[in-house]
């Protein structure tokens, strides 16, 4: 039997986690009468997208993201429509889409799953021509994102120090919308996008958000009173934010949304700068995953 070659691209910084130890791990746990393994460590930013298109012309059969959402937007978006599938061992902040994908955060557990090469094929989202494959959001996620990314304390600690550091001097924003041609306006603390139900760490912006049912979610959070911010944790936690009063969920296939100006969103947790003008659709069915 021939064996598939597979090539590990490993995120060093991701989640705060020493990875030293991983090859080590994975060598140990992954079948070699399976698989021919390469591993790799990524040097800089967009290093593993580099990485992937190389990946993509030399006939690699499967790319494996050690890392968290960020590092497996950065692969993905490579692996669009391909026939290459997309394996996942979980080491970031928030582990998204794995944990969605019943992907478990345990390095054994994942590299196992490796093995069975079972794959499934999920829809990702595009926002001006740039993937994202979990969540994309704008206001004060992206906010958040933008400063988590400068911020050298990984993990949800981390986070969670830049988001009590930033949230009673974040002001809405008004937007405006259009949602396969239904047209409204709302003032919104942040606004998200979701192609699966979750952030990360199980905190459920879009408890009924499905990968692969070809529609994306927008998750319109309204400003709230700070007093009830720990009730909004509750909610994301609790899988019950679609309950609350201060958020509105509506599902879409083609979406634009006008902001007052150009400024900072969020693709699977990593920022980029974008203009005023958002367009934003779905891609069914675009992205193989080992799962």
């Amino acid at each position: 039997m021939v064996k598939k070659r597979i090539q590990f691209l490993i995120n060093p910084i991701s989640g705060g986690k020493n990875k030293k130890m991983f090859e080590k791990l994975a060598r140990k746990h992954l079948d070699f009468n399976l698989f021919e393994a390469e591993f790799i460590v990524t040097e800089r930013a967009n290093h593993a997208s580099e990485l992937a298109k190389r990946a993509l012309a030399d006939e690699i059969d499967l790319l494996v993201a050690v890392g968290g959402d960020g590092t497996i937007n950065e692969i993905a978006k490579e692996l669009l429509n391909s026939t290459i599938p997309l394996a996942i061992v979980p080491e970031g902040s928030g582990n998204g889409l794995a944990r969605y994908l019943g992907i478990s955060t345990d390095i054994a557990q994942a590299i196992k799953k490796i093995n069975t090469f079972k794959t499934i094929t999920i829809d990702s989202g595009l926002i001006n021509g740039r993937a994202f494959f979990n969540v994309a959001g704008m206001g004060f996620d992206a906010l958040i994102s933008d400063r988590f990314a400068e911020n050298i304390t990984r993990g949800p600690v981390g986070y969670l120090k830049i988001v009590l550091g930033e949230i009673s001097k974040y002001k809405a924003q008004t937007y405006k919308l259009n949602i396969d041609g239904n047209s409204l306006e709302r003032k919104a603390f942040m606004i998200s996008i979701a192609n699966s139900p979750q952030y990360g760490n199980n905190a459920y912006i879009a408890p009924g958000a499905s990968a692969d049912d070809g529609i994306l979610d927008v998750c319109i959070i309204k400003p709230f009173p700070l007093i009830q911010f720990p009730v909004m944790i509750y909610h994301l936690f609790s899988r019950t934010a679609h309950q609350s009063d201060y958020v509105e969920i509506i599902k879409g296939k083609q979406i634009t949304i006008e902001r007052p100006e150009k400024g900072p969103i969020h693709l699977d947790g990593e920022p980029v700068e974008l203009s005023q003008k958002l367009t934003i659709e779905v891609l069914p069915s675009s992205l193989k995953v080992v799962c």
